[in-house]
Parts: C-alpha cells; sequence; structure tokens
C-alpha cells in the first residue's frame, strides 16, 4: 500500500500538529528573492515588486483525485506540486512559493507523510519553487492535500485563456493521451492483483507510460523557449482535462472556432502501441484523457516558421471564426463538431 511496515512507525500523536509542521518543514531553503518570510510566522511575506502575482489552488481528494494502491507517496506528493506550478506555467508565469494543506487520518505515519513531503520538496527542488507555509489537521475519511501556488509574471507577459485571434496557429507541446493510458494500465493491474492476490504486476516496457501518469512534468521549458525565440502566445493553456476540453475552453473564451486536425496531433509510438491492446484509439485518448499537462497555445501566423523549428512544439491546427464552430479535421477530410468528454470533477466520471 502506501508505507513499508517493516520499517519503524511513528505515530502522528507523538508530534503532535505542530511538531509534525516542524518536522516535515524542517531543512527547507527558500530560493527566490520575492520570499521574504516563509515558514514559522503566521504568514508568508512576498515582494513581487514591479511584477505580477498569479496565484492558483486545487485539492486533490483520496479515492477521487488519486488511488494510493499505485501510486507511491513521494510520486503523488510530486505530481501534486507540479500540476500546480503547470497552472502558473499556462499564464506565462514562472512558479515562486507554494503552501501545503493536509488532512490525515491516523492510518498514516510519520514516516508515510515524510514519503509525501519528500515528493513535494523534490518537485520545489527542481522548479526553483519556496515551500513557504500551510496547515495540517486530522480527517475521518482519507488524505486531503490543498495546495495553493504563487507565481510571477511581467504584466505584458501574462498570456490568459481569450486572447486568440482568427487565423492564429494552434499549438501543443509534447505528445499527448499517454498519461490516460498509463492510468489504464495501473486500473487494470490493480483489478488483476484484487481477483488474485499472489500475482505480479505486469508494468516491465512500460516506463514511458507509467510516467507520464505517476510524474508529469510541467512545461516551464517550453514557456523559456518561447521567450528566448521572441514568441509571445495570444492565448494559453495546460492540458489536464484532455485536449478537446482545453480547446473549446480557448474558444469559448475567446469567442472563436477552430480546425485541429487530427493527423497533426502528436501522439507517442508506445502510446499507440497500448492503445490498441485496450481497443481504443489513440486520437480518443489524446483528445478525452487528460493529465498530460503539456501546453496549448495560439500564435502568431507570423510566427509560424519559428514555430516549426522548435523542438518538442507542433502546429496542430488554427483558429477560425465563432460561426465555422470548433472542428476535429479527421485524416480523411472530414470535419466532426469538437465535444468536451474529459474529466469533470462535479460530473459522475466513468472509468
Amino acid at each position: 500500500m502506501f508505507e513499508d511496515r517493516s520499517k519503524k512507525r511513528t505515530e502522528l500523536g507523538e508530534l503532535g500538529e505542530f511538531g509534525l509542521i516542524d518536522h516535515l518543514c524542517k531543512d527547507l531553503k527558500n530560493r527566490n528573492a520575492s520570499t521574504i518570510k516563509g515558514v514559522g510566522d503566521d504568514a508568508a511575506v512576498i515582494d513581487n515588486k514591479e511584477k505580477q502575482m498569479l496565484v492558483s489552488t486545487d485539492l486533490l481528494v483520496e479515492g477521487i483525485h488519486f488511488d494510493l494502491s499505485y501510486t507511491p507517496l513521494k510520486h503523488l506528493g510530486y505530481k501534486a506540486a507540479v500540476v500546480n506550478f503547470s497552472d502558473i506555467v499556462a499564464m506565462n508565469g514562472t512558479p515562486k512559493q507554494l503552501l501545503v494543506a493536509i488532512a490525515v487520518s491516523n492510518r498514516f505515519s510519520v514516516e508515510a507523510l515524510e514519503e509525501l513531503y519528500d515528493g513535494i520538496k523534490l518537485a520545489c527542488e527542481k522548479y526553483k519553487v519556496d515551500l513557504v507555509g500551510g496547515d495540517t489537521t486530522s480527517s475521518t475519511s482519507g488524505l486531503f492535500i490543498s495546495m495553493t501556488i504563487l507565481g510571477e509574471a511581467a504584466k505584458e507577459d501574462i498570456v490568459y485563456r481569450n486572447g486568440a485571434q482568427e487565423s492564429n496557429l494552434l499549438c501543443v507541446s509534447g505528445n499527448l493521451g499517454a498519461a490516460y493510458l498509463g492510468l489504464l494500465l495501473l486500473e487494470r493491474e490493480k483489478e488483476v492483483y484484487k481477483a488474485n492476490p499472489a500475482s505480479q504486476p505486469e508494468l516491465l516496457g512500460y516506463d514511458y507510460i507509467l510516467q507520464r501518469q505517476l510524474k508529469p512534468e510541467a512545461r516551464l521549458d517550453i514557456i523559456k523557449l518561447l521567450k528566448e525565440n521572441n514568441i509571445k502566445p495570444t492565448a494559453m493553456i495546460d492540458i489536464s482535462d484532455g485536449l478537446a476540453s482545453e480547446i473549446l475552453h480557448i474558444c469559448k473564451q475567446s469567442d472563436k472556432g477552430c480546425s485541429l486536425y487530427e493527423d497533426k496531433i502528436p501522439i507517442d509510438a508506445s502510446t499507440s502501441i497500448l492503445a490498441e491492446e485496450f481497443k481504443l484509439i489513440p486520437t480518443i485518448a489524446a483528445l478525452s484523457g487528460g493529465e498530460d499537462y503539456e501546453v496549448l497555445f495560439t500564435a502568431e501566423i507570423s510566427d509560424f516558421e519559428k514555430l516549426k523549428s522548435l523542438k518538442d512544439v507542433h502546429i496542430i491546427g488554427h483558429i477560425t471564426d465563432k460561426n465555422s464552430g470548433a472542428n476535429l479535421i479527421t485524416s480523411s477530410g472530414a470535419a466532426i463538431p469538437l465535444t468536451a468528454q474529459g474529466w469533470d470533477a462535479l460530473k459522475e466520471n466513468e472509468d
């Protein structure tokens, strides 16, 4: 499950709330000049000077957003932090400070929470983000993780979802669908284990697929790459709920339509192979799967040559007038209206 029972187990009650906070947050070092005061007072103190502050928050609930039967706590901590960083990246900003609040039951030991925080700290170290505070409390129904990320950007650099214009290019980073296939793989192996606890999971050769599900990355590198090439997106969003859903967000908020070309959607070969195992069309995984945390953005057509040459950036379509609608142009040339079938936290989602 979520901890090695052979190791010493320290009960949460042995440390208490404030002792636990001190234990989990010891040795934290601030990396950003804007962090004046981090953990240790009633509030963190942030000085952004001439920059605009970007703020986003996320709530993760055990059994809804993650399954501890196949998600290591260190991976969970890392992913929980990174998906928050991705929200700042999607505004063309830089994540700077993170606050973490958890509600936890006595199922968990101090050592288990150390694993969770090790993952959070690893993400903060990689992305140069300061962990500046949070809260802990008890729970009677599993683990709850709430994170608030603070970021910054110059006012003129911030990119919203509502800036797409007709004839803008529609672009995406990386590749899509792998994270969803990783989830299907883990769920399949869980069911096999439930039917036969003596069985061993068949995960060999699926490293990339599993990494995309369990340890995603925020595409801060793409933001820097665009800036280095003097390309400012006109609209941008990260892909948490599936490509179709995110394109429709941009179209709705920009009051525009789009043409998305099926044969331009980037899909890794390993994703296509595993999709075949599940008798799933890879394009469907990319359109509706979610949790890829790539960046979807629109850009001026005058940037076509520069965008075409950028590593890990793909031009997948263009923006049209609102009356044309948002359409998927299939490999055969047919136009199919895009529908959002990705994750919706407040609707019943089928497996």
